[in-house]
């Protein structure tokens, strides 16, 4: 006969975060978690080893615990990922924050459901900050990130004229060695030829 073991996964997105790991830590503990995975790494981030790890861990008749859904998960396609690992292992979901239970019906359709609103309000999001940006552009107060490199063209041409090096330059100004070679490339294309 095997037990069933309440595992828990805690996880922020910067190691600055570490009162909200603790809080995660705390709650995973009072759940009866006896196991316990945590990181301190984006949700973007595509490796997140301990969430790979905890993955692999969990066995039929274990439930995967995390305090809020946003810990887990990055979207609706990462929830369904993540929940179709645990249900090829037979093992569950529960969101405490949430007070959802994949083991149930209802819990499985609400994380569904949640996931789906939680997907859509960052594509409204996106799509809001899209629209902004092309109004600000329309009425010329967007212009972008400014080139920090091709500011400082005149006095990469400069210091080549005065006969210092391509290394002296990107050590003097601050900018890429690429960057000084593009300028000087740019300026002899554009000299004129007798």
């Amino acid at each position: 006969m095997t037990t069933s073991t309440l595992v828990g996964y805690a996880r922020t997105s910067t190691t600055d975060q570490k009162a909200g790991l603790q809080a995660q830590l705390r709650d995973l503990e009072q759940a009866g978690c006896t196991k316990v995975f945590r990181e301190e790494v984006s949700s973007v981030a595509t490796n997140r080893p301990q969430l790979a790890a905890v993955l692999e861990w969990v066995r039929e008749g274990d439930m995967l615990v995390v305090t809020k859904l946003d810990r887990l998960a990055r979207s609706v396609a990462d929830l369904v990922s993540i929940t179709a690992a645990l249900k090829a292992k037979g093992a569950g979901l529960r969101i405490l924050a949430m007070n959802l239970d994949t083991a149930t019906p209802t819990g499985k359709l609400m994380l569904n459901l949640l996931g789906s609103i939680a997907e859509f309000e960052r594509e409204l999001m996106l799509e809001r900050q899209r629209e902004g940006i092309a109004k600000a552009k329309a009425e010329g107060k967007y212009t972008g990130r400014q080139p920090t490199a091709r500011a400082k063209a005149k006095e990469v041409l400069r210091m080549r004229a005065e006969g210092k090096s391509v290394s002296d330059t990107v050590t003097a100004l601050g900018i890429s060695r690429a960057s000084v070679f593009r300028i000087l490339a740019e300026h002899t294309e554009a000299a004129p030829t007798s």
